[in-house]
């Protein structure tokens, strides 16, 4: 990977620059969103910035010390449905937790998991978009995270570890996401288990030790953060954009959602039993944290290069960027030193809300301007680019931190 891009740095400018070359983040506020509004309904007041997991930890750190990384990976490569026996060959360690960690939640309801189906197969457009250009970037301003991808294996070859994400974008939406047919079980288990490896491997990276705030990474807190760049975000934009969601369709949605959290470690009392509770929660654990990190800059400038694989970044690159800052506004946007391109972010902006309605009418799109063209084109490329169904993407255990910045 390149130096940390002088120029991305001079562009993030003003923000970067009152903050400092390697700026640490403030610490956030105390953790004051009530359990009430959980799953549970009540909690044990622990602070999840504290809460990792108890299940998964202790077993990863022994298999990475004992070197039996490489066998793991390669016996679980042919676990890929969620109804599939665990293969045999496994540490005894390990498929016991394996087993323990495929479970659903007992509060699972697997009516709710089909019928989110039916809401991901008519939003599908927007839920691409959103969660390429708005999600997708938006990681690059959480600091926590910036650094966390930036310094861990992923940040050495930021292609495959956006198909690895999209994975998950992609399995959560797939007919019987959670049936034993489906594959989300098998993508959140070695999610949690990747999530686990690299809490005890990132500290042992003196370059992340030098820009983060936290001792251990990926604590539930920090969970619960992506997770709402992803689920909550999503829904907010589908309101901002007077989407008009069935009740049931909106609880099913919510749900995966909620079962997703929990297949990933988080507890109960930290996941939202409401929509209404998970944008209260969103408000105090993501948005006082988006910022600035030079890892961010660096990681945007990686991501919206990645057009050079499409059309060598001509058209896809200023679409990306125009279409992103529209999503993530001027301030998020400037934080990650994305380029203006003052044309085309002033028609992605007034063009977008009619390329919604029309879509919600299921109209054609013959006869309308042609930036809805490329409003189709750029997420039909994207979409099979990173979500192609036919990809085979295997996520694999980390034995390593960002090769670039050794230790």
């Amino acid at each position: 990977m390149a130096d940390l891009s002088r120029r991305n740095l001079l562009r993030a400018g003003g923000a970067l620059g009152a903050l400092g070359a390697f700026t640490v983040a403030a610490p956030a506020k105390a953790w004051t969103w009530s359990s009430a509004g959980s799953i549970a309904g009540t909690g044990t007041g622990r602070d999840p910035r504290y809460v990792w997991d108890d299940l998964a930890d202790p077993v990863l750190a022994s298999l990475l010390e004992r070197g039996g990384v490489p066998a793991v990976n390669d016996v679980l490569r042919s676990w890929t449905k969620n109804g599939q026996t665990i293969p045999s060959g496994l540490p005894s360690d390990v498929a016991a937790l394996v087993n323990q960690t495929r479970t659903l939640p007992a509060w699972a309801d697997q009516r709710k998991l089909d019928l989110a189906y039916q809401f991901t197969r008519k939003r599908g457009l927007y839920l691409g978009v959103l969660y390429g250009m708005n999600s997708g970037m938006m990681s690059a301003a959480i600091p926590r995270e910036a650094r966390a991808v930036y310094y861990s294996k992923g940040g050495a070859d930021l292609t495959d570890r956006i198909a690895k994400t999209a994975k998950l974008g992609y399995d959560i939406g797939d007919y019987h996401a959670y049936r034993p047919d489906g594959e989300m079980v098998v993508t959140c288990v070695k999610t949690r288990l990747t999530h686990a490896a690299v809490r005890h491997l990132l500290p042992q990276s003196p370059h992340w030790v030098a820009s983060a705030d936290e001792e251990i990474p990926i604590s539930q807190f920090d969970i619960m953060v992506t997770w709402h760049s992803l689920a909550s975000s999503v829904w907010q934009k589908l309101m901002d954009w007077n989407i008009r969601i069935p009740k049931a369709e909106a609880d099913a949605y919510l749900h995966i959602w909620q079962v997703t959290a929990s297949m990933l470690g988080v507890l109960d009392e930290y996941i939202p039993a409401s929509w209404d509770e998970a944008l209260a929660q969103r408000e105090q654990v993501l948005v006082p944290l988006l910022g600035p990190t030079p890892e961010g800059v660096k990681l945007a400038e990686m991501l919206t290069n990645l057009g050079d694989r499409i059309d060598f970044t001509l058209v896809t690159k200023p679409a990306f960027e125009s279409v992103t800052r529209y999503m993530l506004g001027d301030q998020v946007t400037d934080w990650l030193g994305i380029d203006r391109n003052p044309i085309l972010d002033a028609t992605v902006a007034a063009a977008w809300i009619p390329f919604v309605r029309l879509r919600e009418l299921g109209l054609p799109l013959l006869g309308v301007p042609s930036i809805y063209f490329v409003f189709e084109e750029l997420i039909r490329k994207f979409a099979l680019f990173y979500l192609e169904p036919g990809q085979q993407i295997n996520i694999d255990i980390p034995t390593m931190n960002n090769p670039n910045y050794p230790s």
